[in-house]
């Protein structure tokens, strides 16, 4: 019953809860306008730099922005614009960039330890032009999260162990999602213990790669070059090798799941 003898209005209540929800974000806003961080950073020293712990960066435009090996553990860049943005050797440990973008971004070097990389935006238009793809040469992405299209990514020298790449659970328009890493080049990296479960890898470069105890089930290597790899204890269940390079590869004899590779028989041993 309505005490007050009025009816109340039920769009009206919407428009007032959208109204609240709208305004509880909006205090949530970022820790810094782009204007704050980009005169913080111009005064930043490569000897002293920048300390963005914690901070909260969602949405913000970070594009061409030199980062000088700033601090970022833990830091939350949801959504942020970070096309040609330079974070080589920034520390990103248990970053947050899920949904960034990182057209051609740097992070060679960078310490990206239990970060979070899901549906980033990797190219500039529909056309993928591998000229778009961030580097991420030597960085340290153990334990990480990456769930993307990232083909043709430079993860050369780069340190993945236990990382987990490729999406848990099917996503909206999608029954069985699968990440994408097409020509990536992974020569010389550290993949020890890596979850490469489903993992498109067409033409990804592994030489000299060590993807011991990898978890390579159902994997897509179709003209993969895993020249001089190791895949010591690696699960191999029913990924496709089909047309891959597997001269010199160390330690087939303790692969599991090595009777149920297909297209083995078309591989170059």
């Amino acid at each position: 019953m309505n005490l007050t003898g009025r009816r109340k209005n039920p769009i009206g209540l919407a428009l007032a809860a959208l109204t609240f929800f709208a305004a509880t974000c909006f205090a949530r806003a970022a820790d810094y306008t782009v204007r704050q961080l980009t005169e913080a950073l111009f005064s930043a020293r490569a000897d002293a730099p920048l300390d963005l712990s914690g901070k909260d960066l969602r949405l913000l435009d970070l594009s061409d922005i030199d980062f000088k090996r700033s601090r970022l553990v833990g830091a939350d860049l949801t959504g942020v614009d970070l096309t040609a943005a330079n974070l080589s050797g920034a520390d990103l440990t248990r970053a947050r960039l899920d949904r960034a973008t990182v057209v051609r971004a740097d992070f060679s070097s960078a310490r990206l330890r239990g970060a979070s990389l899901r549906n980033p935006t990797v190219f500039s238009d529909l056309n993928i032009d591998l000229a778009d793809a961030p580097r991420f040469r030597n960085a340290d992405l153990s334990g990480a999260q990456i769930a993307a299209r990232l083909d043709g990514a430079d993860f050369r020298g780069a340190d993945l162990t236990r990382a987990v790449i490729g999406p848990r659970s099917a996503t909206w328009g999608s029954w069985k999602p699968r990440t994408v890493m097409r020509g990536c080049d992974f020569s010389g990296a550290k993949l020890v213990e890596v979850d490469l479960t489903n993992t498109v890898l067409h033409f990804a470069r592994f030489v000299g790669a060590d993807l011991s105890r990898a978890n390579l089930t159902r994997a897509d290597l179709s003209n993969a070059d895993l020249s001089d790899a190791d895949l010591s204890g690696a699960d191999l269940t029913e990924a496709d090798f089909d047309g891959a390079n597997l001269s010199r590869v160390r330690g087939l004899e303790t692969a599991k799941g090595f009777a149920t590779v297909r297209n083995l028989d078309k591989a170059q041993r």
